[in-house]
């Protein structure tokens, strides 16, 4: 059998000439608590689709690269993600496709809520897209950027993909970050993703596995070291527990290694770990977050529809969920303000 080979890297706060915006990963009030009701936490998982105000050159965005072909387009759409936002009102939205912190600090601006907003910039040179927080409640760490590669494809994947003799070849997690929170009594660590595209196609699922266990590796870690965790973003993925309305599902194993049910080399033997999405408490006709226009017709229709966002948290979490949701409030098609992913809503009681 072909050896897995993963390079850790200590977590670093890296500079980026990747954008022409900024970032912004420094903590402004360390466990600064702006809510209106401490015994609750609302977190929102929304990928907006490409908000990019400041140009950027390498995927023309805004311009022919992208949804958003002028500024003002991309002004236009960052107020219909605004006007979401406002309309549920969550202490905590982990944003996917942003390009920087002047694009958050749009958003903030137009909320009516008292939100801090950060952002590290990634690796993906290619989209320029990164991972961003906006937050009523502080980290009580800077958000860092993980720079480990992974070796795929991985021991046991069935994505399909392979390679000739020995020669691995190695990707990194190009989209997230990682920082820490205080909820209430419990000590948080709060790893924020956007993986590689495309469900099935069989290098990208390989790619996404090694990116699974580079977090699989991060999530023991923290488990080790006393955290209760939250992973939340853009998988790309489907959970093959949890099917989505379609009843998709996933040629890879990603979502199983990120919950700790398929142990990438030594990652997760130490103490072990369990995750759970919180999908499953959501009734099936309910499990969609994308839309996928696979007859290019530009018309979004219900077998479209794909459940491509999750939050996965750890079992003492789980047990505080009050409740979970996915807000299909506007129709999807081609042209339409909105982006193409519907927000994904999760709260707490503490």
């Amino acid at each position: 059998m072909i050896g897995f080979r993963i390079i850790i890297a200590v977590l670093l706060l890296l500079k980026s000439t990747l954008s022409n915006d900024t970032q912004c990963p420094i903590t402004l009030s360390n466990g600064g608590d702006r809510r209106t009701h401490p015994d609750k936490l609302s977190i929102m998982q929304y990928n907006v689709e490409w908000a990019f105000i400041d140009y950027y050159k390498n995927s023309d965005c805004p311009g022919n690269g992208c949804t958003w072909n002028t500024t003002e387009q991309s002004i236009s759409h960052l107020n219909y993600v605004s006007d979401i936002i406002n309309k549920y009102n969550p202490d905590i939205i982990n944003i996917c496709e942003i390009e920087g912190c002047d694009e958050l600090s749009v958003l903030v601006n137009s909320t009516s809520s008292n939100y801090h907003h950060y952002l590290i910039f990634g690796a993906d040179s290619s989209t320029g897209q990164n991972v961003g927080l906006m937050t009523k409640i502080d980290p009580t760490s800077d958000l860092m950027f993980n720079s480990s590669r992974a070796s795929y494809p991985i021991p046991g994947s069935e994505c399909g993909y392979s390679v000739d003799g020995d020669d691995l070849e190695t990707t990194g997690l190009s989209k997230h970050f990682v920082t820490t929170f205080q909820w209430g009594d419990y000590k948080i660590a709060y790893i924020s993703i956007h993986l590689i595209a495309y469900p099935t196609d069989p290098s990208r699922c390989a790619k996404r596995e090694a990116q699974a266990a580079i977090i699989q590796g991060m999530i023991q870690h923290y488990v080790d070291s006393g955290y209760e965790i939250v992973v939340i973003g853009d998988f790309n993925d489907y959970d093959g527990e949890i099917l989505d309305l379609n009843g998709s599902v996933p040629t890879s194993k990603v979502l199983d290694i990120i919950k700790g049910n398929f142990i990438v080399d030594s990652y997760g033997s130490s103490s072990g770990f369990s995750l759970y999405n919180v999908n499953d408490i959501l009734d099936v006709s309910q499990r969609y977050s994308n839309w996928w226009d696979k007859n290019d017709n530009c018309l979004s229709s219900s077998d479209e529809f794909v459940l491509i966002d999750h939050i996965l948290v750890s079992p003492l979490l789980y047990e505080k969920i009050h409740n979970v949701r996915i807000f299909h409030d506007y129709d999807i098609f081609c042209g339409s303000m909105n982006s193409d992913h519907y927000p994904l809503f999760v709260e707490f009681y503490f």
